[in-house]
């Protein structure tokens, strides 16, 4: 709990700067998520399996909120290229990428609100330009895809706006798996960020 407590915290600062910035109207919401997390964590505290589940789709959720913050932030091709590299990284995460998760993934990209920001011809482009190398070689793959994720460390509030889409991304079809949570801990290396404010 102590690392989900951490994190609840970080999410209440970046809402109160951000609504000292003028986003007031979005720093409120989530912070009242963030009292009903405790209490359900409270409750989950005899079943770990399930509160740990429950941690995972609530941290999904918290990073979604926080990306919509930022959105009007999130507009460079340094975001776009590292967050298209970033998720195929997650779907290509345990070895290969097939057609249908290919095809899902693609799906989320165009519908994410802060992925809007692009032209979804622009983004399925790149997406599909790092799946094709995952295909053909995976690990030329991996380091052509960390190699552009990295490319977004100039900016921090950008690249941990890349790690976040990431989390989201392999967190929509509700499991979070090890393979996932591994590449993401490679991409924070890539930009210079620790694992743990993410909790992963």
């Amino acid at each position: 709990m102590a690392m989900w407590d951490r994190l609840k915290d970080q999410a209440k600062n970046l809402q109160q700067s951000q609504s000292a910035r003028g986003g007031t109207g979005q720093g409120h919401a989530p912070a009242g998520q963030g009292h009903g997390s405790a209490g359900q964590g409270q409750h989950g505290g005899h079943a770990p399996g399930s509160s740990s589940g429950g941690s995972k789709a609530k941290l999904v959720g918290m990073f979604k909120t926080q990306l919509a913050s930022v959105k009007t932030e999130l507009k460079s091709g340094a975001y776009r290229d590292a967050s298209m590299a970033m998720c195929a990284l997650v779907a290509a995460a345990d070895g290969h990428i097939e057609p249908m998760e290919r095809q899902r993934v693609e799906e989320l990209i165009v519908s994410n609100e802060v992925l809007q920001n692009f032209p979804a011809d622009q983004l399925r482009q790149r997406f599909n330009q790092h799946a094709d190398r995952f295909t053909a070689n995976f690990e030329q793959g991996k380091a052509e895809a960390l190699r552009e994720i990295a490319k977004a460390a100039k900016k921090p509030a950008e690249a941990r706006a890349v790690i976040q889409t990431g989390i989201v991304v392999a967190g929509a079809d509700g499991s979070f798996e090890a393979s996932e949570q591994y590449v993401i801990r490679e991409a924070c290396t890539a930009l210079g960020l620790s694992p743990t404010e993410f909790g992963i």
